[in-house]
């Protein structure tokens, strides 16, 4: 299956195309960007690969009972964050990385300290995933043979076959971990099984890799299938309390506009993790201004990035309207 984030044109396309913040939508991203230069939800800044000696994961917690995990880039050039989400019943994992290392070590570990601090024995853990590509499920067969586990599939069929989704991708559900519920949103258009988790109590909306400061990538000819995700989503969040939305990568600069190469293994000035909840509407009218001709193009926080299904012997930007 052809994964966009593998192609090495992605590396040079800022660059070798001219794609900078331009027309209403880069102005106010320019703005949020300077106004969200610093993080407000995390104390550290994320390891960005810079100390040879970095560990395999980074974790800082949003709360005493959520807690994000980023794979370093030393292992991955994708560096993806994950979620752990505790209720009084089950604890959510939301997705496994990109394999290759121990993540079930990072999470067991979590547990036990959740559980010696609430004076528990045991939780448990429901492994899920914001979608299907392999940066995203790569980890899980280490949750496979783990006691008190589920681990979820990531087709559409097992997603709604588990959270009770009758009607996809119009419906949202509900999941109760034990006195703690999280939404759960069908968003497909990057993936055909990709979904939003959203936490009442500490407001975030968990993203994925439909929004986040990076490449927001769909295939040419869904970008209708995106277009309806990011309407739904934005209903959703006029009709909840969303702070923040947290996604599943970091690739944009903190300079308005730029993004770091594909495969960089180290990174220096990296934009923040979390990003406002007005992102949402600025994602629309990228859209809207984009039309029927989808094509590569450079805003404040994010690339919108169409591309074909197949790339070979075309070029970005416009390589979905030849």
């Amino acid at each position: 299956m052809f994964s966009p984030k593998l192609l090495a044109v992605t590396s040079l396309i800022l660059a070798s195309f001219g794609l900078t913040s331009a027309g209403a939508v880069g102005q106010k991203q320019s703005q949020v960007s300077e106004k969200y230069g610093a993080s407000t939800l995390f104390l550290q800044p994320w390891n960005a690969g810079r100390d040879a000696n970095e560990p395999a994961f980074h974790s800082q917690k949003l709360d005493a009972n959520t807690f994000v995990i980023r794979q370093s880039l030393k292992t991955s050039f994708e560096a993806p964050f994950l979620y752990l989400i505790f209720g009084q019943e089950k604890v959510l994992l939301i997705d496994t990385g990109a394999g290759g290392v121990d993540l079930r070590r990072v999470v067991d570990d979590h547990i036990e300290a959740w559980l010696a601090q609430n004076q528990r024995e045991a939780i448990q853990l429901v492994v899920m995933h914001s979608h299907g590509h392999g940066d995203h499920v790569g980890g899980d067969a280490s949750f496979k043979d783990r006691p008190d586990t589920v681990v979820v599939g990531h087709s559409p069929k097992d997603i709604a076959g588990f959270f009770g989704i009758e009607n996809w991708p119009a419906q949202t559900a509900s999941f109760d971990l034990g006195g703690r519920s999280v939404d759960i949103i069908p968003t497909p258009g990057h993936h055909p099984s990709h979904v939003m988790v959203f936490d009442a109590v500490t407001k975030a909306l968990f993203s994925g890799d439909v929004i986040y400061p990076g490449r927001l990538y769909f295939q040419c000819g869904l970008s209708e299938t995106y277009t309806k995700s990011m309407s739904r989503v934005a209903e959703f969040t006029r009709e909840n309390d969303v702070r923040w939305l947290l996604g599943g990568h970091v690739e944009m600069k903190a300079v308005a506009g730029e993004a770091f190469a594909s495969e960089n293994g180290s990174r220096r000035g990296e934009h923040i993790l979390e990003l406002p909840v007005a992102i949402v509407s600025d994602i629309q009218m990228a859209l809207t201004a984009m039309g029927d001709k989808p094509r590569v193009k450079s805003y404040g926080e994010f690339i919108l990035f169409p591309h074909p299904a197949d790339p070979r012997g075309k070029q970005p930007p416009n390589w979905c309207l030849n």
